[in-house]
């Protein structure tokens, strides 16, 4: 059977102009889908542009060109009140937990909010799903009633998620959900996350920069690098057989549990920083650190092609 393509990222590209002729270039012509009921994994370095394609995809920020299509209708060419109903269908849960929530707002009224914009329940009932909602991400009904100073990072993250939820939505964008909490919690909120997409039938987009946790949330795994994508493939074969220069670094910098492999087995280190997103390199933007790298990487931008049976990837080495 046929998997439904629920949100199709085409030639995506944001660009944001700081100043003359000098523009930020976020995304760079990025392509990738996303199935309904899966969890698609987006990471990369601190800057690769990973977040700002997620909140570009929820209606954040403008896209520069290319399009974003879900359930195979353009999310930026939508009428008003079309765009309005898609609002319920696609939420955000943001990386920071308190900068995201009201502090005026206790949280009865920041979960209860999009209940009251959409029209969904008002008054006693809106209280009573509150109360649901909180049961559904492991608080109780006495903290609605407190305020967003009160809870730990963990509780905080628990209120966004329902919130999330509250309006029932299909998608949902978790910008980066766990790496404002303590090790300790991320677990449960992952452990959380997983249970409520089986329960609800949810397709993710999970964006994190911490690849051991992306392989054990992910279906599939886009890798980004400077605004641009350098391998796609699902979680498995991606950590099995990685095709591109850049996620083999990334890969091998994940500490493993047994201290005598990890003692002698070999990592790639790059070297020199990653180039400005204002003016990266000719060619391929990771060439600068690429220990493979080769005359035509600074001559040619590599296209995106399939390198394996569902694996893609951006790289000289395959053309």
């Amino acid at each position: 059977m046929q998997r439904k393509k629920l949100v199709e990222v085409k030639d995506l590209k944001i660009h944001f102009k700081i100043g003359g002729s000098q523009y930020v270039k976020a995304a760079d012509g990025i392509s990738f889908d996303i199935y309904q009921g899966e969890t698609f994994g987006l990471v990369g370095e601190s800057g690769c542009g990973k977040s700002t394609t997620g909140r570009t995809m929820i209606g954040l920020y403008t896209p520069t060109s290319g399009e974003i299509r879900y359930d195979g209708k353009d999310v930026h060419r939508m009428p008003g009140k079309e765009r309005r109903q898609l609002t319920r269908k696609m939420q955000m849960i943001f990386q920071d937990p308190y900068a995201s929530l009201n502090p005026r707002m206790d949280v009865a009224e920041i979960i209860g909010e999009g209940l009251y914009l959409n029209g969904l329940a008002s008054g006693s009932e809106r209280l009573k799903r509150v109360y649901e909602l909180l049961g559904m991400v492991g608080l109780s009904k006495e903290h609605a009633n407190r305020f967003p100073h009160e809870f730990s990072g963990g509780q905080r993250q628990r209120i966004g998620i329902a919130r999330a939820l509250a309006v029932d939505p299909e998608f949902i964008i978790a910008d980066e959900p766990i790496s404002a909490l303590d090790v300790s919690v991320q677990a449960q909120v992952v452990n959380l996350l997983k249970n409520l997409q089986k329960e609800r039938k949810l397709t993710y987009l999970f964006i994190a920069h911490d690849l051991a946790m992306v392989k054990h949330v992910s279906d599939r795994i886009g890798v980004m690098y400077l605004g641009n994508m350098m391998e796609l493939a699902d979680s498995e074969q991606l950590y099995k057989d990685p095709k591109h220069p850049y996620t083999q670094a990334l890969l091998s910098a994940i500490p493993l549990p047994d201290p005598d492999v990890e003692q002698t087995r070999e990592r790639i280190l790059l070297e020199g920083d990653v180039p400005s997103p204002i003016n990266p390199p000719s060619g391929c933007v990771f060439r600068t650190r690429c220990p493979v790298a080769k005359p035509v990487c600074a001559a040619e931008k590599p296209v995106w092609r399939e390198v394996a049976p569902s694996h893609f990837a951006a790289c000289h080495l395959y053309s």
